[in-house]
């Protein structure tokens, strides 16, 4: 598979979704709201048997140390989420325990999300981008999503990866340094996956910025976005040499993009970095940087297809 976004991934292909529900079923905390602290833990190293399980409706603040799942039913959190340093939150499950028909495991933050240092959070899942964790593939085609929602900003300084997808922020999206470093090869959380360490925004609404900033790490995709804001691209380095790619996204702000290894609104059409399709942005405001005119499609000393 190339070494970028693994589109069609899913977990089962790993673990079998019978595994993965008795692990996870099995490491159920207390309901929501009864444990003390409103801390969510679990154990990656040990996955999928000793992870954590968040679920039901918390008053106030929530933590997640170490690894924990959102799968048995819809999850409410009236207060602020944080991710501690090396923590993984998965919220992208289409089911409810894994059964058939079930309502999916949606995660509601009605307030702030903080991804700490070398921490990772995946949230949101739809058929079209990013299949959820625990769809069926029935006929080999995913069905399921799970539509979530941060009231508030999400921020994460110096995180391992953050994939967002079929999800609504309202205020500002900001991610600040970290990632797997200069390489393709699986680390982390994402060792567990057999993925290389990427970060990911498609097909979700950002009432405020979306901002990318000093990340080093395999890929970085914003795709099919709305944001009411700014988005910003700055000085990100992607040993993929298909990241950046800025594609189809709608922008109420600026674009921005500068000092970052490459950038693209078009994606690759095989294994090959050429031919691409054109998917330009709709930018109502200015266009800056790297993100003015479009990199060719046909190749590298091809002719632009038009605006970025």
């Amino acid at each position: 598979m190339k070494a970028k976004k693994l589109h069609g991934w899913k977990l089962s292909h790993f673990l079998g979704v019978g595994a993965l529900a008795i692990g996870l079923l099995a490491a159920s905390p207390a309901p929501a709201g009864a444990a003390p602290g409103q801390t969510c833990s679990g154990d990656l190293n040990n996955f999928p048997s000793d992870i954590g399980t968040l679920s039901g409706t918390y008053s106030g603040n929530v933590q997640i140390s170490g690894a924990c799942a959102v799968v048995a039913g819809p999850t409410v959190i009236n207060g602020n989420l944080t991710l501690r340093p090396g923590a993984t939150l998965l919220a992208i499950f289409g089911l409810t325990n894994f059964e058939p028909g079930s309502p999916a495991s949606t995660l509601t933050v009605n307030g702030n999300v903080t991804v700490q240092q070398g921490a990772t959070l995946l949230l949101g899942c739809l058929p079209t981008s990013f299949p959820c964790f625990d769809d069926p593939f029935t006929a080999g085609i995913p069905s399921l999503s799970a539509h979530d929602s941060v009231s508030g900003n999400l921020t994460a300084t110096q995180p391992l990866g953050v994939i967002v997808h079929n999800t609504d922020i309202g205020g500002n999206v900001t991610e600040v340094g970290g990632g797997g470093g200069f390489t393709c090869d699986p680390t982390g959380a994402f060792a567990a996956f057999q993925s290389p360490v990427y970060s990911d925004y498609e097909d979700s609404n950002v009432g405020g910025n979306l901002s990318v900033t000093g990340l080093t790490t395999c890929w970085l995709g914003m795709a099919r976005d709305h944001v009411q804001g700014n988005m910003i691209v700055i000085q990100d380095q992607l040993a993929d040499p298909d990241g950046a790619e800025v594609i189809d996204n709608h922008i109420s702000g600026n674009l921005v993009c500068q000092q970052n290894s490459m950038v693209w609104d078009s994606a690759d059409l095989s294994n090959d970095l050429y031919p691409r399709l054109y998917e330009p942005n709709f930018v109502t405001g200015q266009r800056v940087g790297q993100c003015v005119v479009a990199p060719a499609i046909d190749h590298p000393g091809g002719v632009s297809p038009g605006d970025f």
